[in-house]
């Protein structure tokens, strides 16, 4: 059995939450800041959307991230704690993400290229509908979905916007990506699709100069697009720390039986 890794190198950041910044000062004071590109791991202090942007921040790193929750969302965060920091991380267990790799192309014909760890989605940009065109792996799969848009999301991002537009739940490690439809007109009780991740997501805007579509990787926009392709891109691991009894996969699973 392999010796738990020892993280004595720790980076700290925070939100800009008042609660977040505090804690991060009272941690430095105790157990010194790394440098992020020397550091055995990051500490993020604050909620989700902070962990989304450490997670983007350093995703071509490999370095190991731990969150505690000093914000309102905290559903990938930690319970927070001052106390035993470095016995914390060495007992973490590690879970391993992939993000979604988007390929925008845009009316003036470029190709815009995001990552998203939660989920990509596109959306109306109008009062009319949008009328989209949904091919996996090539294979023509939904001829016409009219709605106000549709997302791919991960395992990681389908407890977020995904089951909000009622879309599945995935657990963590299972090789699957949701395809979920937002508000959809036509077909009236299409519900979405579960995809292996292995597969690649092409939708295509029909009527796009009378009914504009953006496309979102996270947060990264981008406005006008003709066609989105999307695919999980395995050639990015992200590794995020959460405490023994208290892993991602175990909270996924105890939100599919509501709590």
């Amino acid at each position: 059995m392999s010796p738990a890794p020892r993280y004595e190198r720790i980076a700290f950041v925070a939100s800009t939450a008042p609660e977040a910044v505090a804690a991060r000062a009272r941690l430095v004071a105790r157990y010194g800041d790394a440098e992020a590109a020397t550091a055995d791991v990051v500490v993020a202090l604050g909620g989700d959307g902070l962990m989304l942007q450490t997670l983007h921040r350093h995703m071509n790193t490999a370095t190991p991230i731990y969150g505690m929750h000093r914000g309102t969302v905290g559903f990938l965060m930690n319970d927070f704690s001052e106390d035993a920091l470095h016995e914390r991380l060495a007992a973490a267990k590690t879970t391993l993400i992939h993000p979604l790799l988007m390929r925008a192309h845009d009316a003036d014909g470029n190709i815009r290229q995001h990552h998203a760890i939660n989920e990509v989605s596109l959306f109306r940009q109008t009062y009319q509908a949008a009328r989209l065109r949904i091919l996996v792996d090539g294979q023509v799969r939904l001829p016409e979905l009219v709605s106000d848009g549709v997302l791919v999301a991960t395992p990681a991002g389908s407890t977020a916007y995904n089951l909000s537009a009622q879309g599945p739940i995935i657990p963590i490690n299972a090789p699957l990506m949701a395809l979920t439809p937002m508000s959809a007109f036509r077909p009236r009780r299409w519900r979405g699709a579960l995809l292996p991740d292995t597969a690649q997501v092409t939708v295509e805007v029909l009527e796009a100069d009378k009914r504009p579509v953006a496309a979102v990787a996270d947060h990264d926009e981008v406005r006008a697009v003709r066609a989105v392709d999307i695919r999980m891109d395995h050639g990015i691991s992200m590794h995020m720390l959460f405490d023994p009894g208290h892993s991602l996969d175990e909270r996924i699973l105890r939100e599919q039986f509501g709590y």
